[in-house]
């Protein structure tokens, strides 16, 4: 198991936000692997979907985090809210770090998102019915591939960072105060 952290869970929940507190708090890096998909591919996560399509894009995720995963070592890792939703996409994370499932509701959602126009299921339409609706179907395959569900909802960044960071020790994986002993 390595000694990385990674966040899981629904646009809006926070895993951006509270990543890079978490690993400012551990002393850790931060990386938010849609920005590493970007950077490797030079194109953004739009164009990629637009020219190759969905598919192509979930394969690249599913190349990306076997590769990252092997090679990062005290990192907080934000993926993309859809990264998690193959099954060997959530092995892949639970074999190589700690995985918290930041959990919200969909009002939550919706509130934290309302007027960003650069996330496609906020337009049009029935809003909140997209969001409900992606996350009933989206909420068991997060929590198959998590360790520690948290409900992020109506909790400061303080309160989740250290929830997450407490755990992370408790449930026996290294962190950044770890000393090897010979």
């Amino acid at each position: 198991m390595q000694d990385n952290i990674v966040l899981t869970g629904f646009m809006g929940c926070g895993k951006t936000t509270i990543g890079k507190a978490l690993a400012n708090e551990l002393g850790f890096a931060f990386l938010d692997t849609d920005e590493y998909i970007e950077k490797s591919t030079q194109k953004t996560i739009s164009e990629i979907f637009a020219v190759h399509g969905e598919e192509y894009f979930r394969d690249v995720e599913t190349k990306m985090v076997a590769k990252l995963m092997k090679e990062t070592r005290k990192t907080v890792i934000s993926t993309g809210g859809g990264l998690p939703l193959r099954e060997v996409n959530a092995d892949i994370l639970k074999q190589n770090g700690f995985v918290v499932y930041l959990k919200v509701q969909p009002h939550t959602v919706e509130e934290r998102l309302k007027g960003d126009t650069t996330r496609p299921l906020l337009q049009g339409e029935n809003v909140s019915e997209k969001i409900k609706n992606l996350l009933e179907f989206r909420d068991p395959m997060y929590e198959y591939g998590a360790h520690l569900v948290i409900d992020a909802d109506d909790r400061t960044l303080e309160e989740l960072v250290e929830e997450i960071s407490r755990n992370f020790k408790l449930m026996g994986f290294k962190d950044s105060e770890d000393k090897n002993v010979d």
